[in-house]
């Protein structure tokens, strides 16, 4: 599974906004374009094909959208398709609802309506808007269509909630999605099906409307979260997560029934990564080895070593020093490292890290 796509950079100048203009009616919906800067025009376009859904890529000059009654009515994949605006700004108008300036948050609209749409860059607006565009099927979204009418071009920030962590969850697929085995993209495609009518739902207020299996998905994402934000926390156990999301040990355990790490193991192997990264990092190495691992929430400098060297094949200082050596030694040395293979100096043995970080796919619902 990889993207699809082709960069501006392989497309004469002169034919960018052309080849742009078709791109986006090819990948979204039929569509007129403008532009007031076709002569020098930037674009980028990729796709990534999750099974139910697609993810698509836009890098773009500033530009002008308009699909209009007569094209819904010519041509309509009848999908919705979730915006997030991560560089830049947009403004959707639709169905009678005007989203205002989005930069940062994400933006709902639907192929099956006519829209309007305006992009544009950050400061004077002459920069690139960049978009994640997530397409759903109108028909595979488990919530009721009049409801999720509402929604279209209205902001949805991406910052709090099931926005945070659906953004969250829509980054790693950008960055980790082609990484995964082809055989993944069905199950990745449920998941952000699942994220996104569960974002939606709270947007509306209607968590009761949420499809039942989705709830235990939405809650071990923000379960995740909560573990991620809490790291330095050394009181980060199970039961205070339990507590927190006002669930009893069992039904926690329960939740994460299944999954490769328990939620002891989550936490264990999430302070040991953020451990290892600080242990690296040129910019921390007067700080000591103890000090870098009660910052992630170990208490014990003797538990935190043999936790470490039973991940990752070797002692703190070790990784510190080999660390030290990859940067000396150049690209491919600090790659290996910071993919969770540290390599020590010539003539030194190094095991491979445990197989608990093996996984052939790094977007998980659950474990990281």
């Amino acid at each position: 599974m990889v993207w699809r796509g082709v960069p501006d950079a392989g497309v004469p100048a002169t034919d960018r906004f052309e080849w742009f203009s078709e791109m986006l009616a090819a990948s979204l919906a039929p569509m007129t374009v403008s532009s007031d800067s076709t002569a020098d025009f930037e674009a980028e376009v990729a796709v990534l094909e999750l099974g139910p859904v697609q993810l698509s890529r836009f890098v773009y000059s500033p530009l002008r959208t308009h699909r209009s009654a007569a094209l819904v009515r010519r041509a309509d994949p009848e999908q919705y398709h979730l915006g997030w605006v991560r560089a830049g700004r947009m403004e959707v108008d639709q169905g009678g609802n005007a989203s205002g300036p989005v930069t940062g948050d994400m933006v709902l609209m639907d192929t099956s309506r006519p829209q309007r749409a305006v992009a544009y860059g950050a400061g004077d607006g002459s920069g690139r808007t960049e978009a994640l565009v997530l397409q759903v099927p109108r028909a595979a979204l488990p919530l009721r269509g009049p409801r999720v009418d509402r929604m279209v071009a209205r902001r949805i920030p991406a910052g709090a909630g099931m926005g945070a962590i659906l953004a969250r969850f829509l980054a790693a697929l950008h960055t980790k999605g082609p990484e995964c085995r082809p055989g993944d993209q069905e199950r990745l495609g449920a998941l952000a099906l699942e994220l996104t009518a569960s974002c939606l739902a709270e947007r509306l207020g209607v968590l009761a409307d949420e499809p039942p299996e989705a709830r235990p998905l939405a809650l071990r994402e923000r379960i995740d979260a909560f573990i991620d934000h809490n790291l330095g926390d050394p009181e980060l156990t199970p039961r205070m997560i339990a507590e927190h999301h006002h669930l009893s040990l069992r039904s926690l355990y329960a939740l994460f029934e299944g999954e490769e790490v328990s939620v002891a193991g989550r936490v264990r192997l999430r302070r040991l990564e953020r451990c290892r990264d600080d242990l690296a990092s040129p910019a921390l190495r007067a700080q000591a080895v103890r000090a870098i691992a009660a910052r992630w929430g170990f208490t014990d400098g003797s538990v935190f070593s043999r936790a470490f060297r039973e991940v990752y094949g070797m002692s703190p200082s070790e990784h510190r020093r080999a660390a030290e050596h990859a940067d000396a030694a150049g690209p491919a040395q600090r790659s290996a490292l910071a993919s969770g293979v540290p390599q020590g100096p010539p003539g030194s043995a190094v095991s491979s890290p445990s197989a608990l970080l093996s996984r052939p796919c790094p977007v998980r619902s659950g474990a990281r």
